[in-house]
């Protein structure tokens, strides 16, 4: 066996040569691999601009800034890089905390734990981000700290409109308890103001102007009218109040009501009246008045503090149609107007845009609903008016509302209550309501006005009267709700076999109540709890002497 001869020197020279060239070209390709791949990772990147990605060295100096960074902290790629972090997106107050974090992270590794922070933009802003952080370890290349942040912006304005929401939402479920139990008591009330307004009534009528009795039963029927009257007002607060539109003077309407509305405003506030003369008509419903200038006036006050000045003033006033072109969605024509002026804060042109947008409010958690000038509006829209604010901050705030004014045939005023010989009758009445005292009440101011009287406390038990009753009964009274049926029914019922039978509604309960039981529609007769003895012969009296349909 021969042995193979050892290479020389220079062979293996060549052949060392010839494996360092092929080493070195394996370095050079994965250069250029990695090279390829970071490019390629950089402009993955750039492609995710939702995603703010930033490279640092442990020192924080920064070298890589992808457009996301751009977007969000408003430095080019150019500005960051070589740029400390702490001078570009860190808050002054938050700077020693993270210069010391990153001091700690350097020397032991560990990166900074991800978190919800508040870093600043190039315009000095404060933006919310989460941010978490890693570092990258690479062979042969010092380590680098690589932060990827998320705005949270979107996502704070979402919760803080989640949070409006609720607390408007609780104010609003509030405001319906409220308005239930408004419902319920005066429910309860109007019965009771049925037969104290009765009984003064009729004691009025038996005794005469000397006797010493007379003056004290009048005070008792003024103290139970006025009652009547807050029991309406605090309905019509609480937008509960049937609608019933009256073709009114709103001069006299206002007049009536200013005591009411001294007391609300407090005495620290100087309040002026203006009525206008010879005011045109209007037709509203009084109780909507009432609650126009109410929210108004509570805004107002809350507007001035315990300390200003306060007028309302009414006007007639002629819409033109160069006015109605710069006013959009005025109608040219012949108006009432209305306004409230305070001497206010005033509004600037932001709140002003969302003015009547319901649960929109700048009082504190607790103190506005949002919903009173959205309610005026409604008001003023339902009753095919209009309404115009003026206001700049400081300056105060003037509120003017537009009704149409009342055009009719006949009368250029409103028709005067029937005399009360008229109000007297001899037809025969079906008087249904289930609560004693106010049957026997409104029993007896039928009878002393002539009128033969059929009560019954019970719908199946008026069934039975009217079927077998046998003369013709003109009119049926009815309480609308009631036990066995509610008394749309026991109307709809009798009507089945007279349909001449003429139907006249009543009810201490607030309207959203009554809706839930069917609802009155227009055509239908409807009397309110409580009701004197006048307003009830003279309801009776006008619907008997109406035409059939």
């Amino acid at each position: 066996m021969m042995n193979e001869q050892a290479p020389s020197y220079e062979e293996l020279k060549v052949r060392l040569a010839g494996v360092e060239g092929e080493l070195q070209a394996l370095r050079d390709a994965q250069v250029s691999r990695d090279a390829e791949s970071e490019e390629r990772f950089r402009v993955l990147l750039n492609q995710i601009p939702m995603v703010s990605v930033q490279g640092y060295t442990l020192d924080g100096t920064t070298l890589y800034w992808n457009e996301g960074s751009r977007i969000l902290y408003g430095y080019s790629s150019a500005e960051a890089v070589g740029k400390n972090l702490l001078d570009l997106i860190i808050p002054p107050a938050m700077r020693e905390d993270v210069g010391m974090a990153i001091c700690s992270m350097a020397e032991t590794g560990t990166p900074i734990p991800a978190s919800e922070l508040e870093l600043m933009r190039k315009d000095g802003t404060r933006v919310p981000v989460y941010s978490s952080h890693c570092i990258l370890k690479r062979t042969g290349y010092p380590p680098e700290l690589y932060c990827v942040d998320i705005d949270l912006s979107e996502i704070k304005h979402a919760e803080e409109d989640r949070k409006a929401l609720q607390t408007q939402l609780i104010l609003a479920q509030k405001m319906e308890v409220v308005g239930r139990l408004a419902g319920s008591i005066a429910h309860d009330f109007n019965n009771m103001l049925v037969v104290i307004l009765g009984c003064a009534d009729m004691v009025l009528r038996e005794v005469g102007v000397d006797h010493p009795l007379y003056s004290i039963i009048q005070e008792i029927h003024h103290a139970a009218q006025h009652s009547a009257d807050l029991t309406r007002q605090l309905l019509a607060f609480a937008r509960k109040q049937i609608v019933e539109p009256k073709v009114l003077d709103l001069n006299e309407t206002v007049d009536g009501i200013c005591k009411m509305l001294r007391r609300l405003i407090g005495e620290g506030i100087d309040f002026t009246w203006i009525p206008g003369r010879n005011l045109r008509l209007i037709k509203i419903d009084p109780a909507q008045i009432n609650q126009l200038l109410a929210n108004l006036c509570v805004n107002a006050r809350d507007a001035m503090g315990e300390i200003g000045k306060l007028a309302i003033e009414t006007s007639n006033t002629v819409l033109d149609e160069s006015f109605c072109a710069a006013h959009s969605g005025f109608v040219p024509g012949e108006y009432v107007m209305l306004s409230v002026t305070d001497s206010g804060s005033g509004m600037d042109p932001e709140i002003l845009n969302h003015l009547y947008e319901p649960f929109y409010t700048t009082k504190e958690v607790g103190k506005g609903t949002g919903l009173g000038l959205a309610t005026v509006y409604g008001i003023v829209k339902q009753n095919k008016g209009f309404i115009d604010v003026d206001s700049e901050p400081g300056q105060g705030t003037t509120f003017r509302l537009y009704f149409p004014r009342y055009v009719a045939k006949a009368a250029a005023k409103p028709l005067a209550a029937p005399a009360k010989s008229i109000a007297l009758g001899n037809e025969t009445i079906l008087l249904v309501e289930d609560e004693p005292m106010i049957l026997q009440m409104t029993t007896m101011m039928l009878e002393c006005h002539g009128y033969k009287v059929l009560p019954v406390a019970r719908p199946n038990e008026a069934i039975r009267i009217a079927r077998e009753y046998p003369g013709t009964i003109q009119l049926l009274m009815t309480d609308v709700i009631m036990p066995e049926m509610n008394g749309l029914e026991l109307a709809k019922n009798l009507q089945s076999f007279d349909s001449t039978l003429k139907c006249l509604f009543m009810s201490g309960y607030t309207a959203d109540i009554i809706d839930q039981h069917g609802g009155l529609s227009k055509d239908q007769h409807f009397i309110p709890k409580p009701f004197t003895l006048d307003e009830l012969t003279v309801k009776i009296r006008t619907l008997l002497d109406s035409k059939p349909g």
